[in-house]
């Protein structure tokens, strides 16, 4: 099971490109978009290219394979424009093949839930992350975005699961705009170059 996790797209049509092409590339089962997608919201100046219009041509073609969840930004003209749902707080997916051990690295075929939210609602508290989660068995991955800053590493007050945020697609708050791939269990991130 291989999918792109993409979060913080903000509307900006000239990094959403590049995000398909990263997809072209990729290949992947599911685009996973963990919220933000298409307002910049009044705390970001606008993102390069932003044109929430071709956001939404671009990925509208793509909505049986989106698993979209909502962030901060969403509202619900959003959901009236996007021909997938994308105003749940969270969702769930479970990988029955693959689970990490707790240094975030594969472990085989015993299962692992894999827990989609933005982070403004559900998180583990890494930079403005609210720090808030329901009880996930050990071996989750908790997938957020909201922070624009990369994370792959142990959620400190949740023993036995793994926070990950890919960072955001076009404003990057670290340095670099990006996304994360999941693939069998194992999570990476990836680039994506200007």
């Amino acid at each position: 099971m291989k999918f792109l996790i993409a979060s913080d797209i903000h509307g900006s049509a000239a990094w959403c490109r590049r995000l398909m092409d990263a997809l072209d590339a990729e290949q992947p089962d599911r685009l996973l978009l963990l919220g933000d997608i298409l307002y910049h919201g009044p705390r970001n100046d606008l993102p390069e290219g932003y044109a929430p219009k071709e956001v939404i041509a671009m990925l509208n073609p793509l909505a049986s394979s989106i698993i979209a969840v909502r962030g901060n930004c969403e509202a619900e003209v959003d959901q009236m424009v996007l021909d997938f749902p994308c105003m749940a707080d969270y969702t769930t997916i479970f990988d029955p093949a693959a689970a990490l051990a707790a240094d975030g690295s594969a472990r085989e075929k015993t299962g692992c839930e894999l827990f989609l939210t933005h982070g403004h609602v559900y998180g583990a508290g890494f930079h403005n992350s609210v720090e808030r989660l329901p009880e996930l068995p050990a071996g989750s991955i908790l997938l957020y975005g909201h922070t624009h800053k990369k994370v792959s590493e142990p959620a400190p007050a949740h023993e036995g699961v793994w926070a990950f945020n890919p960072g955001s697609v076009s404003i990057p708050k670290d340095g670099t705009h990006s996304y994360g791939v999941y693939e069998n269990g194992a999570l990476r991130h990836v680039i994506l170059e200007a």
